[in-house]
């Protein structure tokens, strides 16, 4: 579409990550009662990119990684016309009075954020937790949630709609701006 516009290109990228990865260290220091976990489908991607790049940033090899679905966990489940697919909830660690950094790719109305919050209950409580987002679509939330880390923030419209493509699954590292075809 020629209405695409791109946010952030793979260098930008980069670079959001190397600076979301220095604000994390900077309030979880060793991320030794710290954990991480990324949204399905696609805040995983992006809680892996942070993972690997903290891995190189502290040298620290025990920093917990975990995906987690919200497939039921949403309001809007029963809603579809088509049956839903859940994806891999892989959590092999106690989250129970750590830091959790709940990661997802795109914030916009919030829903996603409140159901990993309540699938997340399921295992144990949390001492914290922060949002992490590489993208914060400021305006249409619908709950009140805000990020502590953001990648970059962009003003859109409802018939907007910010498409984050990675290279693991789309063969390229950009974030876009394009007209909503729904």
């Amino acid at each position: 579409m020629k209405n695409n516009r791109i946010i952030l290109d793979q260098t930008q990228l980069e670079l959001a990550i190397q600076r979301l990865c220095y604000q994390l260290i900077e309030n979880h220091n060793d991320f030794s009662n710290s954990v991480i976990i990324g949204l399905q489908p696609r805040g995983v991607i992006l809680a892996k990119r942070i993972h690997s790049e903290l891995l190189k940033i502290t040298s620290n090899s025990s920093i917990p990684l975990g995906s987690l679905d919200t497939t039921f966990f949403r309001d809007d489940f029963r809603r579809r016309d088509s049956p839903i697919i859940a994806n891999k909830t892989q959590i092999d660690f106690i989250i129970e009075n750590k830091k959790v950094i709940l990661i997802d790719d795109v914030l916009y109305t919030g829903r996603t954020i409140r159901a990993g919050l309540d699938a997340m209950l399921a295992y144990g409580r949390p001492d914290l937790v922060e949002l992490l987002v590489l993208v914060d679509r400021r305006y249409g939330r619908h709950l009140p949630i805000e990020p502590n880390y953001i990648g970059t923030t962009i003003d859109s419209i409802s018939s907007e709609r910010v498409e984050a493509k990675w290279l693991e699954t789309d063969g390229v590292d950009e974030i876009i701006l394009k007209e909503n075809t729904k």
